[in-house]
């Protein structure tokens, strides 16, 4: 599995070199598909309006692509507006110092579509290192694409600056606002700056094995005959951890439920509920998009699990996910921190509380949301994350397991939760982890970003005495 590394496992952002000499006028395009004579063009300018929807009129990035790839005909042209629109949210520290310096005058708000194409030219040039002659044609083109042909030169000479001077430096923690940098400086004061660094970092791509389709070995195999190179980690048995990004839809047997896109840090939590009784009673009570629910019953699908999640639309993603996998499960959609409204009285052997949180372990998948979080977003989540816990314990029969985790990596939402949790239920009684699960901390264990090439992820394990 270590062989020969093959080409098309390269991905978006290196992947399509050249010049892109498709000829997408000489076929029909579906309704609302981009269609352009100069191939690249249409990619370009739907980055630079992805990119000014999240950088200056707050929207999400997920949103965002899901609602644009679909009208980008060829996969390859999707993967590469992903990757750029990536890079531009990863660097953007670095390319508003390099438009503060060089710029003349500054660009008013009016410009904020031309201030995001030259975000995503200078990512094109200096981030993901495209070839500049077909980075600087199609992004100058896609200058006069937006009705501003009369700063195309503006453009061309900023991007050519950028290639010979690269971009100006900016500190790693630069994309954070200054609340969250305190925050993690206070929480983790020794590692703190490895946290900012590995936050920038572009991360790997896990794939979780469905063990119900085949071993990991087999698998493996299957990837590198289709020219995947994988590495198989430690630590984390249905795993595989490729380098090079792949779309999903490109794995073998995906379509089929053979395998699934999950970091290695949340596969690990399906391991926090290996040994329980056959037929055991399971509850995931924040189980959107489904992923470690699916994970639970590919290991054993006798468990008798009831998914739920407040939003209904969010739980039909869930059901989707069961499909593709092949498992079944109970589902409801209802708001778990109210039992009163969903449960039927009859008590759970364990409990997976997967918690609403901050997002703060995830940062190098979602960078935009260092854009939208809020002090008081915290404020808000916490006093949810304490209402689920309270509700999970009530629907937990005495010497159950309650299982707590969530993607972030501040304390508030972590170690202190669970310290405060514990004051006010004598009963739970911590499990001990050992160091294979991070750091210490409140009777958990935090991963860091990074750490073992996974997300940020904290766990705890709780029996009810």
């Amino acid at each position: 599995m270590r062989g020969r590394r093959a080409a098309p496992a390269r991905g978006p952002a290196r992947g399509r070199q050249g010049d892109h000499r498709r000829r997408l006028s000489q076929r029909k395009a579906r309704p609302g598909v981009v269609v352009t004579t100069q191939a690249g063009v249409a990619v370009r300018v739907m980055a630079a309006r992805v990119v000014d929807a999240v950088m200056y009129r707050g929207r999400s990035l997920k949103a965002e692509l899901a609602a644009n790839l679909p009208r980008i005909e060829d996969p390859r042209d999707r993967a590469l507006l992903e990757a750029i629109c990536f890079a531009v949210l990863r660097s953007r520290a670095r390319s508003e110092a390099a438009l503060a310096a060089w710029m003349p005058r500054p660009l008013g708000r009016a410009d904020n579509e031309l201030r995001a194409l030259l975000h995503v030219g200078f990512a094109q040039l200096v981030v993901m290192e495209l070839p500049a002659h077909a980075a600087l044609s199609a992004t100058v083109e896609a200058v006069r694409a937006l009705g501003r042909p009369h700063q195309d030169k503006l453009v061309n000479a900023l991007l050519r600056r950028a290639q010979r001077e690269g971009l100006p430096s900016a500190p790693a923690d630069a994309l954070w606002p200054a609340w969250l940098r305190r925050q993690v400086r206070e929480d983790w004061p020794l590692q703190a700056d490895a946290i900012f660094a590995a936050s920038q970092q572009e991360a790997p791509l896990w794939l979780r094995v469905n063990r119900r389709h085949g071993n990991r070995d087999d698998y493996g195999q299957r990837l590198l005959d289709a020219g995947i190179e994988a590495e198989v980690p430690d630590g984390v048995p249905d795993a595989l951890l490729l380098r090079a990004p792949v779309a999903a839809t490109g794995l073998p047997g995906f379509a089929q439920g053979d395998v699934s896109v999950q970091d290695g840090a949340a596969q690990r939590v399906a391991d926090l509920l290996d040994g329980l009784p056959a037929g055991a009673r399971v509850l995931d009570m924040c189980a959107a998009p489904g992923g470690k629910s699916a994970h639970l019953l590919e290991r054993d699908p006798m468990r008798r699990l009831l998914a739920i999640d407040v939003d209904a639309r969010r739980l039909q993603r869930v059901r989707e996910t069961f499909d593709r996998v092949g498992v079944q499960a109970d589902m409801k959609p209802a708001d778990a921190a109210d039992p009163s409204a969903w449960w039927d009285g009859e008590p759970f052997d364990a409990v997976l509380l997967d918690a609403p949180c901050s997002a703060m372990g995830i940062v190098r998948r979602q960078p935009d949301v260092l854009m939208h979080r809020r002090a008081d977003d915290l404020v808000a989540l916490t006093r949810l994350q304490a209402r689920l816990l309270d509700a999970a314990w009530q629907v937990l029969r005495p010497g159950g397991r309650l299982v707590y985790t969530t993607c972030s990596i501040l304390r508030a939402e972590n170690a202190l939760q669970l310290e405060a949790f514990r004051a006010r239920h004598a009963a739970a009684l911590v499990e001990s982890l050992d160091e294979t699960w991070g750091h210490a901390d409140g009777g958990g264990r935090q991963r860091l970003p990074g750490e073992c090439d996974m997300d940020g992820f904290f766990y705890a394990v709780l029996r009810k005495a």
